[in-house]
């Protein structure tokens, strides 16, 4: 459950710390996740919070025959990074039965805060065994 989705794999997430409680996460500035002006592409931040709290919460959840989606990601953009390694830190502010809610902290190399998150996932029934994601 730790390892990332192919696009996660794209832009180049690594995750480095797994758990309900905390997830921790780093990713390698390269020219490919930047914008035309040189900066980190601020979704790729957005991305970034959205797989710490989903996977941390699907660990939580998967057991139960649970899976955890993105319901809604509110990243503060609140100062550039241009070259490095962003720096993540998920940690859970609630914990309910249909909804968990996440704070996120990105920072650069220099340990200063680059962005703040707030992501809600929700829970939901995983599919029927033997049925397909695609078939309800």
């Amino acid at each position: 459950m730790t390892d990332v989705s192919a696009f996660d794999d794209l832009y180049g997430l690594q995750i480095i710390e797994h758990s309900p409680d905390r997830m921790r996460g780093q990713l390698a500035v390269s020219d490919k996740v930047k914008q035309p002006y040189g900066l980190l592409h601020g979704g790729v931040l957005a991305s970034i919070g959205e797989t710490l709290a989903s996977v941390g919460t699907a660990i939580a959840v998967m057991d139960d025959g649970n899976i955890a989606v993105g319901m809604s990601n509110h990243t503060q953009f609140l100062r550039p990074i241009t070259e490095g390694t962003v720096h993540a830190e998920a940690r859970p502010v609630h914990r309910g039965r249909s909804t968990w809610v996440w704070d996120v902290q990105l920072s650069n190399d220099s340990g200063a805060l680059c962005a703040i998150g707030r992501v809600t996932i929700a829970v939901r029934p995983g599919p029927h065994p033997g049925m397909s994601p695609t078939q309800g």
